[in-house]
Order: C-alpha cells, then sequence, then structure tokens
C-alpha cells in the first residue's frame, strides 16, 4: 500500500491529465452515442472555419443529405485554425482522423503533398462522372471538373497528378469601406476607382478631426493585411520583371531566376517596375495607422468598427461579420484596388494591367484513408458540391458558390475575379541568410526607417554576394530531391507496367509527364542557370522575351524583303 501511494504520490499530474482526457473521451463517445441511433452512419468532418455561419451551414446540409439517407449523421470537428496544423498531423498519424478533413492551409505545402500521398484518397475517376446531385439541372450530364468555375484547378496537385480534394467556395481580396464616413470627410458618394484620387481622399481624411480632437486614419491595417496591399496592388507593377529573368519561360520569374537576373546584369533595383513597386508602397502605407506592424488583424477590425478608419482591405471570408458589425451603424461598401492611368507622369509607363485571379475556389475537403465510410463521406463531398446545395451553402456562410450558374449575394458582386491581367515578378526570398535579411529590410522601409536608396545600398551586396551561397544550396536541395523523385516515379512506372487497357494508358502518361517536369527540363533549366553566371555580368545581355541589336536589324531587314516581293 506504501508503494502505491508513493507512486500516486510521484505521478500524480500525469494520472490527472490521463483520467481528464479518458473522462473526456467517454463523454464525447456517450454524447454521440446518444444524439445517433443505433446501427447509424457517422461521418466525421474536421475544419478550422470557427465563424459560427460555417458550422451552421453544414449542419443544414447534413439535415439535407439525411432527408435522403436516413442513417447518415454528421459530426463536426471544428478546430482553431492556429493549432489545426498540429491537430492534423496528429490524426492523421495516430490513424484516428475524421473521414472528411479540410486541407490546403497551416502546414507547408511539401508536408500536405506527403499528406496527401499516404493518407488520402485519390478521386480523379469521380471528377470525370457527372455529380449525380445535379440531376434536373442543366449541369446533369456534365462532368464534375467542369461544373466549377475554374475547372476544379484547385483540387488537383501537380506532383501527383491526381485530384485530391473538393472545393467548395469562391474567395477573393478586396477594400472594404464606411460609405457613410467617406461621405462625410470627402463629400464622396463612391470611393476612387483612380490612384491619385484615392491618395488624395487619404489625405483628406487624416486632415480632419473627430469630436475628441482625435485624427482620423485613412486605412485600417496590421501585419495581417500589409500582405493583401503588396500581392494585389503594388506586386503587379513588377510584371515587367518577367521580360528580363523568366529563363524558363513558364510565365513566372522564381526566387533563382531573379538572382540569375541581377547576378548576370539584366536587371536590378534602378529597374523602373521594381522603383515603381516600392513607391507606390511608401505613398499608401503612410495611411496606415501607426504602428501597424505591431497590431494584429482584431485590432485593425476593431479600428475600422468603431468608424475611425475609412478603408480596409480583407476578403470574401470576413464580408458577413463586416456587415453585421456594421448593421445599424454604417452602410459598408465595397471598392478594386485603385489603379494609376496609363497617362500618370511616374507610374503610366511600367502599369500594364490589374492583377490577374483566376477563379481559384477554396475551402477544399479530402476523404481520409482511414474512413470507415468512404463512399459515403464522397457521396456527401457531391452533395455539397452540386449546384443547389452549394448556392444554399455559401449563401448561408456569405461566401462566393464555386459551380457555375450559381446566384450570390449581390454585395459580393465587386469580388468577381479579373480575368485580364498581371501578377508580380520579384521574389528575393531565395532562403537562409538572404531571406532573413530581405525582411529585415523590407520591415525597415515598411515603417519608414529606411529610405529605398538606403534599402537597396543595405541589401544589393549582400544580395550578389552571400546570396550565391543561398542560391547553390538551393541547387543541392533540387538535386537531393531528384533522389526521392526517383522513388515515386518507380511506384508510378509499377503501377504503369501491372496495368492494362486505359488504364496503363493512363498511367504512362503520367510518368512521362512527371519525367519530363521533374527529372529533366528542371535540371536542364538549372544549368542554364549556372552557365549564365559564370560569364559573369554582361553589359550586352538582354532577357528571354528580349532581342539583340543584332537579331532586330536582321528581322527589319526580312521583312523589308518580304514587302518587296
Amino acid at each position: 500500500m506504501h508503494k502505491l501511494f508513493g507512486f500516486i504520490k510521484q505521478y500524480f499530474a500525469l494520472i490527472v491529465v490521463f483520467a481528464t482526457f479518458a473522462w473526456s473521451a467517454t463523454m464525447i463517445a456517450v454524447y454521440r452515442s446518444q444524439t445517433t441511433p443505433p446501427g447509424a452512419v457517422i461521418l466525421r468532418l474536421g475544419h478550422w472555419q470557427l465563424e459560427a455561419s460555417v458550422r451552421d451551414a453544414i449542419d443544414l446540409m447534413a439535415e439535407e443529405y439525411r432527408k435522403i439517407h436516413p442513417n447518415v449523421f454528421l459530426v463536426q470537428d471544428a478546430i482553431p485554425e492556429g493549432v489545426y496544423g498540429q491537430w492534423v498531423s496528429t490524426q492523421l498519424m495516430g490513424g484516428t482522423a475524421p473521414d472528411i478533413l479540410q486541407v490546403g492551409a497551416n502546414l507547408p505545402g511539401n508536408i500536405w503533398l506527403s499528406y496527401y500521398n499516404r493518407y488520402f484518397v485519390p478521386l480523379s475517376r469521380e471528377v470525370y462522372r457527372p455529380n449525380p446531385y445535379n440531376k434536373g439541372t442543366k449541369l446533369e450530364d456534365t462532368k464534375l471538373r467542369q461544373t466549377y468555375k475554374d475547372g476544379m484547378r484547385t483540387g488537383y496537385v501537380d506532383e501527383m497528378q491526381e485530384y485530391m480534394s473538393i472545393p467548395l467556395s469562391v474567395f477573393g481580396v478586396r477594400i472594404f469601406y464606411n460609405k457613410d464616413l467617406l461621405k462625410k470627410l470627402t463629400g464622396l458618394d463612391e470611393a476612387p476607382r483612380n490612384y491619385r484620387d484615392f491618395l488624395a481622399a487619404c489625405q483628406k481624411i487624416e486632415s480632419q478631426t473627430n469630436e475628441f480632437g482625435n485624427f482620423f486614419v485613412p486605412i485600417a491595417a496590421s501585419q495581417y493585411h500589409v500582405a493583401m496591399w503588396e500581392g494585389n496592388m503594388f506586386d503587379p507593377l513588377t510584371y515587367g520583371a518577367i521580360r528580363r529573368a523568366d529563363f524558363n519561360r513558364d510565365g513566372n520569374v522564381g526566387n533563382d531566376e531573379l538572382f540569375v537576373a541581377f547576378k548576370t546584369g539584366r536587371i536590378d533595383f534602378d529597374f523602373p517596375p521594381y522603383a515603381a513597386k516600392f513607391k507606390m508602397m511608401r505613398e499608401v502605407t503612410d495611411h496606415f495607422q501607426t504602428g501597424y506592424t505591431g497590431l494584429t488583424r482584431d485590432e485593425a477590425v476593431f479600428l475600422f468598427a468603431q468608424q475611425k478608419a475609412v478603408f480596409m482591405t480583407t476578403g470574401t471570408w470576413d464580408a458577413r461579420s463586416l456587415q453585421q458589425q456594421a448593421q445599424g451603424q454604417f452602410e459598408v461598401g465595397v471598392m478594386d484596388f485603385p489603379l494609376p492611368t496609363k497617362d500618370d507622369p511616374f507610374y503610366g509607363p511600367v502599369v500594364e494591367g490589374p492583377l490577374f485571379e483566376t477563379p481559384g475556389t477554396g475551402f477544399r475537403f479530402g476523404i481520409t484513408r482511414t474512413s470507415r465510410h468512404p463512399e459515403v463521406a464522397l457521396d456527401f463531398m457531391l452533395f455539397m458540391a452540386s449546384q443547389k446545395q452549394n448556392e444554399e451553402l455559401n449563401r448561408i456562410i456569405g461566401w462566393i458558390p464555386c459551380i457555375i450558374d450559381t446566384q450570390m449575394d449581390p454585395f459580393l458582386e465587386a469580388f468577381d475575379p479579373h480575368l485580364e491581367g498581371v501578377y508580380g515578378a520579384m521574389n528575393f526570398i531565395l532562403g537562409g541568410e538572404t531571406t532573413t535579411k530581405w525582411e529585415q529590410m523590407l520591415s525597415l522601409y515598411r515603417v519608414n526607417q529606411i529610405s529605398y536608396s538606403d534599402m537597396v545600398a543595405q541589401f544589393s551586396s549582400f544580395y550578389l554576394d552571400r546570396g550565391l551561397k543561398d542560391f547553390l544550396e538551393q541547387q543541392r536541395d533540387w538535386r537531393r530531391g531528384m533522389v526521392q523523385n526517383e522513388r515515386f516515379l518507380a511506384g508510378i512506372r509499377a503501377k504503369a507496367l501491372a496495368a492494362t487497357g486505359d488504364e496503363a494508358v493512363s498511367a504512362w502518361v503520367k510518368y512521362r509527364a512527371l519525367t519530363k517536369d521533374r527529372q529533366v527540363w528542371s535540371e536542364l533549366n538549372h544549368s542554364r542557370q549556372l552557365q549564365l553566371m559564370e560569364k559573369g555580368p554582361d553589359a550586352k545581355a538582354v532577357g528571354p522575351y528580349e532581342y539583340s541589336p543584332a537579331v532586330l536589324a536582321k528581322i527589319k531587314e526580312r521583312v523589308k524583303k518580304s514587302m518587296t516581293k
């Protein structure tokens, strides 16, 4: 007995934790058994959307589904976003994951890729079949993939050549504004669409005070919001770098390609599109509230809701909550990011259009391999992805449906994506010390502690010198990854050898495509980059989309000859 008391005393804390866990698990099991009849099919669905409207909408979908399938009951596991990644990892590795899991965020992309490959059911076969719950609509005979506004692109994982998730909503980012306060402080009925007019409105707003003598803030922002301004308004100005640095001609400028372009003298910080981005960043962020980089998302929202700020950028996910907070106090408007005009004396030569936005879908869910009822889980997801139910689901939440020919809240029409536009082409996140140095310099510039010239002077030499070490390490990482790629490809090749008919054809197509993209072309591109840097800076160097004077002369000569024939 004495030994027993000694053991309890020594491990008392652990015993309490274990007992609490056991009690909690028992109570949850008892509660679930009481709310579902014996023999019922219970589906668990895990996600990180803690908004009440999201859980209500999913519960309604489960009720509607139960009218067709009375024996199926849904239990939601709503997990806070901050711990969702750890929770998912624990559940998947422990074999206790829900039947359906929200995927794609809160963990690095390479981690999700490994989880897809190991723990989730591929859905490629299903996406080429009509959704049975679209029966009686114009989409009755349409393949599931083609019922999506984006062709279900975000559900597709390039590295696996498989569809791995089913999206349910479309998201976008715009600027919300207080219509009443804008009218009161500037006399404007609508938010300005022209960049210069927008700056003028901000200057007018911050020059006025409220009844307590406090100045108004033109733009409510925080460390959470600043990336939205950069990605949607500042970065598109850098698009012109593609013509100088897109060496593999895939339409983007990777961090490796940008380093090579700097190292070979094809581009530098005097490049007009880059200088324009940082000038615009300074002009806009000067109208954020003081200390915004140290504030959280909620603090910026509070400033906007308290009518102390006129503008704030965020996405469709916040639209419903902002409307609710403003109800009875002021009217919320939505505006696009203002652009400079083509005749703008500074920005005109570099602005090429708004940000190109694919109608990318989100709120994505995958089916886990440990599900006891994978067919039922898939069927429920198809139910929520049907035209009628997807429209209803998003109507309740206040988001945009992802299925074609559905109706949305008129308030969200301003979020229709730009199908024609440009995108950013500046990525200094090379890894290692280079990334750390760049983030330090950018942070100082954002808060106006250093000028653009000072930032350039301090970062450029570091980037060209120490950046080479990080670039070469990146090259070595790619080559280490080739070994893992070979193992992955060996599995695809084995599957292709064992398959017959159409399945064999599909497997060999996948094998050839992955081999080309992962092993052949990437290695050729990396070798080409090393060759360019070995030659060193070249004053006459041209980019992949530029022509040397000699080539231009030959083109003109050929055109001249063709016109004389």
